[in-house]
């Protein structure tokens, strides 16, 4: 296995805690970084590597990727303040993380490079996201390392913040005020990201290439709240926000404590549809990508998926 040694940043996450299994399971060897090790605390019973460190130290992160065969960089935020062309905490997950990245694999003699970006990732983007996206694919382009970028749309799967989130909001009230409501979205199962990424890690023609990530189907955030609604047996009435008041919303939720449920900046972005370019590049080795009609009841409700959503099928967003 040319890359047996793989070291994983932002491996405690969502993402990263299905790719680490996928990882073990090809027989690899990883090791992951993390502030703290109570965060990777799910992953301890796995015969991986968790060590504390601060990646965005070079110094640890140096020590960190030492000796890997590939790095492969997970990290990404949704919420920060506001900036132009964006705030210091996206500057530092979506940029200068990525560029400490790239010196420390150079200094340590790391070929291999594989990066986590998103659909619609663009230098002059609506949204502060996407920008600063756009600018860490960038300086992942700019190196001199075998690198692959990879697009992902929305990601779903059993811990996810979407299908979830709106299941939440679901049981908890009857009336739910949406923004943005007919944005597109192409949700892919995080048990496909895991596996594309496996089967290019060690893919000499995946070297230089950006691969979108994506479901079979297009929805809207209407229909997707709509859906988690019919998982669960809840039916709440959906208000569809004009862009005002949409953003009005979003100010407001900006300033409850704690990491908000929607920002002005979310809405900015979801001005681009996160909706691929055409189907899935056949180097990913995913003939038939899960949707979420036959996963996310299992995890929404526990029950059997399939025969409740037939009508949702026909009625969703093509």
């Amino acid at each position: 296995m040319r890359h047996q040694n793989v070291a994983l940043i932002g491996g405690s996450g969502f993402i990263g805690s299905h790719l680490v299994n996928a990882l073990v399971d090809l027989g690899k060897t990883v090791r992951i970084a993390t502030r703290r090790r109570a965060n990777a605390a799910h992953l301890t019973l796995l015969p991986v590597d968790v060590i504390e460190a601060d990646v965005h130290d070079p110094s640890q992160l140096a020590a960190f990727v030492a000796e890997a065969d590939a790095v492969i960089n997970l990290v990404g935020i949704l919420q920060g303040h506001r900036g132009d062309p964006y705030g210091p905490e996206f500057a530092k997950a979506h940029v200068e993380l990525p560029r400490k990245i790239v010196a420390a694999c150079e200094a340590k003699g790391v070929r291999r490079l594989l990066h986590m970006s998103a659909i619609g990732a663009d230098s002059s983007g609506p949204s502060m996201y996407l920008r600063s996206r756009g600018d860490g694919e960038k300086v992942i382009r700019d190196s001199a390392l075998d690198t692959t970028i990879f697009r992902s749309s929305v990601v779903f799967g059993p811990e996810d913040n979407l299908l979830n989130q709106f299941a939440f909001l679901e049981r908890m009230f009857p009336v739910i005020p949406l923004a943005c409501a007919d944005a597109l979205f192409q949700p892919v199962f995080v048990g496909d990201v895991a596996k594309a990424i496996v089967n290019v890690l060690d893919l000499d023609a995946a070297n230089g290439r950006v691969f979108e990530l994506a479901g079979p189907q297009v929805y809207t955030l209407a229909e997707l709240m709509r859906f988690s609604g019919a998982t669960i047996g809840k039916h709440a009435k959906l208000i569809k926000l004009p862009d005002s008041l949409g953003r009005l919303q979003a100010m407001t939720l900006e300033m409850v404590p704690g990491e908000p449920v929607m920002s002005r900046d979310n809405l900015d972005s979801m001005k681009t549809p996160s909706v691929a370019s055409g189907p899935l590049a056949p180097e990913l080795g995913i003939d038939e990508p899960a949707s979420i009609e036959d996963i996310a009841p299992m995890y929404l409700t526990g029950n059997s998926p399939r025969s409740r959503f037939n009508a949702f099928r026909a009625t969703a967003h093509r």
